[in-house]
């Protein structure tokens, strides 16, 4: 059966994307920009969000101080409110922040997790690579963003 991706019912979380972190991974992620959900760290020098991700009025934003977006926040509550049964992830870093989200959304039964693998990154390719492999082995699809958006989402 096929992983449906479509934006009914489901939030697309981007995680950490901050110049502070991106330069840390610099030329080794994509970014995408203007998503609906975005989350980001408390303020300060290097956490500007990245050029080119836009946060719009109506999206949801909120102050994360660990490395799951779901721990002491009001993210579970808020996607509950508004329907949501799919969360989709992107971002860094993979073994921490990504890893921890995706973990934590699979332990409150979302319906479907899913990491858009190629717009997220981890400081090497193996630490990447076994992060991936222990998500996969959860159950969360690993969708590259071709195969994400050529679906019917």
């Amino acid at each position: 059966m096929a992983t449906d991706y479509s934006w009914n019912k489901s939030a697309f979380l981007v995680i950490d994307m901050q110049e502070e972190m991106l330069n840390y991974f610099k030329g080794t992620c994509t970014l995408m920009g203007n998503q609906n959900q975005s989350l980001e760290t408390r303020g300060g020098v290097g956490t500007e969000l990245v050029d080119g991700l836009v946060i719009k009025k109506e999206d949801y934003k909120l102050v994360k101080t660990r490395f799951s977006a779901f721990f002491a926040t009001n993210l579970h509550l808020f996607l509950q409110g508004a329907g949501v049964n799919r969360v989709i992830v992107t971002g860094v870093q993979t073994p921490n922040c990504i890893r921890q989200t995706v973990f934590d959304a699979v332990e409150l039964d979302y319906e479907s997790v899913s990491v858009i693998v190629d717009v997220t990154a981890a400081a090497t390719p193996e630490i990447y690579a076994a992060n991936v492999v222990d998500m996969r082995n959860v159950g969360v699809a690993t969708p590259t963003l071709q195969q994400w958006c050529g679906s019917d989402g």
